[in-house]
């Protein structure tokens, strides 16, 4: 099973924090590695959120190496030279005017000043006091007060530090958090890149490089997702493993409860329903709860009462919303249940409003650009593996997540692929049996490499525009001879995890041409006339690309970013989305699952 997890908080001297967790009951899926539990407000501990206005200052020697030789974490960040307002979480580079840093590479330096509760510096014992950041791009090194206290490599996955003692030892309650990231990107990265050197001084200023990438979206960075400080009680619970099996009558839970700095005889749970009402209680910090008559977790338009979710509680008593909300609501309003967090780990607050409003998540890692043979190396491979343990350590216990991608087109046809994705498939699989893993590709069936050992074959494929473009006619037969190949060989389901055609908004023409409203309608018609047989057969699951419009970085192939979405990117409707939205709805309505109230599409219209 799957569910979702909120870690403890503050409490008294000898006592356990409260630990609240949404749990569904899914038959067959089980949590994975111990891991870093989200931190949330409840009546036992504290949270501050840091977000608002950082100062920032990009490095901008010719080493992007001054802030490291003159120490600039010893001191406030405004003493070492001119700083700007950066706001936080988001990505440095379209804040401000100033062209430098859209397409920054290199140091950039964050600072913080946080006055802190004396309530949080006392006691005895005194709380622990722990720093957390939902993400930053890529690498990241973390001072507070002019201590190291935290060093990570990646995006898109959170890590935190326990800062106590450096806060404790320190007079007064002024907190100066100082982050130094870098997002250089290199072959053993993960998405990879390289840096290209322009030696020609004729053409090129000295000194001059730009990044390179092998992945079609804008490399941003900065602190991406919010930083928290927060606090728990010397003894406090550092994760908890569940996993459920369960029958139309009863369902068993069986739980353990990772505690540190004392012991766990005391420990109780009670289980209780999305009404409130205790259904099960356990004690200790191993046990097993039995529930009469589940509730099971159901995918949005599957059931009628989809997401359905029970807290388990634990020892003791009591981004963008806007826009994560927005999306949400298109996504019902398509009759859509499911997507890919293509091609990175989504933030921890949308993945909550997936377990709750019943949205089904394949779970992708950053393996976004694995094209160079370096990057199949020992040390690219070692970092993936790490990632893998960070991803299934954030995301085991959510009732949405059903299946791991651990990349996205790689370069699978070349030879050392095999030994490569066979590691990092079994690796996910050692540290979440319970889940199919899976990676997407875009090679030839016949040569891929690491397609023998994922569970469900996920493909991506563009007839008609990358291949053959302006050629719909094409459509049927090539996307049907790909579907007959992949499942003659593998013998495995298969879901089409890309597809799609751009579209420039207010582009018209009749008969379509590309980049045109109705030619990306045209393309949608000519592949769901094909998916529509397949489905019946070995097809489990059909992903178009893209939900929204998107930037990337500047080419003669993309007008102000890519076109596919069937949004723009200020979430209003393309023609193509109404082409989805009736074939969405029409195979929700021919199903036996949905309620009579929902089989109207005028459910979600304003």
């Amino acid at each position: 099973m799957a569910l979702a997890a909120s870690g403890g908080g503050a409490a008294g001297p000898c006592t356990l924090p409260m630990l609240l967790l949404f749990l569904p009951f899914l038959p067959g899926l089980a949590a994975g590695p111990a891991g870093m539990l989200q931190p949330r407000d409840t009546p036992s501990r504290e949270r501050r959120e840091l977000g608002g206005l950082w100062s920032f200052r990009a490095d901008l020697s010719p080493g992007r190496d001054a802030g490291f030789a003159q120490r600039w974490y010893r001191r406030p960040l405004r003493q070492t030279g001119p700083v700007i307002d950066m706001p936080v979480p988001a990505s440095f580079n379209d804040v401000t005017q100033d062209p430098s840093l859209e397409n920054y590479i290199g140091w950039v330096w964050y600072e913080k000043e946080v006055l802190l509760p004396l309530r949080w510096l006392q006691g005895d014992p005194a709380p622990r006091l722990l720093l957390r950041f939902g993400s930053a791009h890529y690498y990241c090194i973390v001072w507070v007060n002019g201590v190291q206290v935290v060093e990570h490599e990646g995006g898109h996955l959170p890590f935190e530090a326990d800062i106590s003692s450096v806060v404790q030892g320190s007079p007064g309650t002024l907190c100066r958090i100082t982050v130094a990231l870098n997002n250089t990107l290199t072959p053993h990265t993960l998405p990879p890149g390289s840096i290209r050197y322009m030696a020609d001084k004729s053409r090129y200023p000295k000194n001059y490089f730009v990044q390179d990438t092998k992945f079609d979206f804008f490399n941003y960075a900065g602190i991406h997702r919010p930083v928290v400080l927060y606090t728990t009680p010397a003894a406090y619970i550092d994760d908890i493993t569940v996993t459920t099996t369960s029958s139309d009558t009863v369902a068993t839970v069986q739980y353990q409860v990772a505690v540190v700095g004392s012991t766990a005889s005391s420990l109780s749970l009670s289980l209780r329903d999305q009404e409130g009402k205790v259904v099960a209680t356990g004690d200790g910090p191993v046990g097993e709860l039995k529930v009469l008559n589940p509730k099971l977790w159901w995918p949005y338009l599957m059931h009628e009462n989809p997401g359905y979710l029970y807290s388990l509680e634990i020892r003791g008593k009591g981004l963008d919303w806007a826009l994560i909300v927005k999306d949400l609501n298109l996504l019902r309003w398509l009759g859509a249940n499911s997507f890919r967090t293509s091609h990175y780990p989504y933030a921890e607050e949308i993945m909550d409003l997936c377990d709750a409003y019943g949205i089904v998540v394949i779970d992708e890692s950053p393996g976004v650009g694995i094209k160079l043979p370096e990057s199949f190396g020992n040390k690219s491979l070692q970092h993936h593996l790490a990632v893998m343990e960070e991803l299934v350590r954030r995301d085991k216990n959510r009732p949405s997540v059903v299946m791991w991608s651990v990349a996205n087109e790689p370069a699978s046809e070349l030879p050392p692929a095999a030994h490569y994705f066979k590691t990092v498939i079994a690796h996910t699989k050692a540290l979440d049996p319970s889940r199919p893993v899976t990676f997407v590709t875009d090679a030839n069936y016949a040569l891929d490499r690491g397609a023998p050992y994922v569970d469900v074959i996920c493909v991506n494929s563009y007839f008609s525009w990358y291949h053959d473009p302006g050629h719909l006619e094409v459509i049927p037969l090539q996307l049907t001879a790909q579907f007959e190949n992949w499942y003659k060989t593998y013998q495995k389901p298969i879901i089409q995890s890309e597809y799609g055609a751009d579209s420039v908004p207010g582009l018209h023409s009749d008969p379509p041409m590309m980049f045109t409203e109705e030619y990306q309608q045209a393309m949608l018609r000519e592949y769901h006339s094909v998916l529509d047989k397949k489905r019946k057969e070995y097809v489990i699951g059909e992903l178009i690309w893209n939900f929204a419009d998107f930037m990337t970085n500047q080419g003669t192939t993309r007008v102000l970013g890519n076109k596919k979405g069937i949004f723009t990117r200020q979430r209003q409707p393309k023609a193509a989305a109404f082409v989805l939205r009736d074939r969405y709805w029409r195979i929700a309505n021919e199903s036996s699952c949905l309620p009579p109230a929902m089989t109207s599409h005028s459910l979600f219209l304003k």
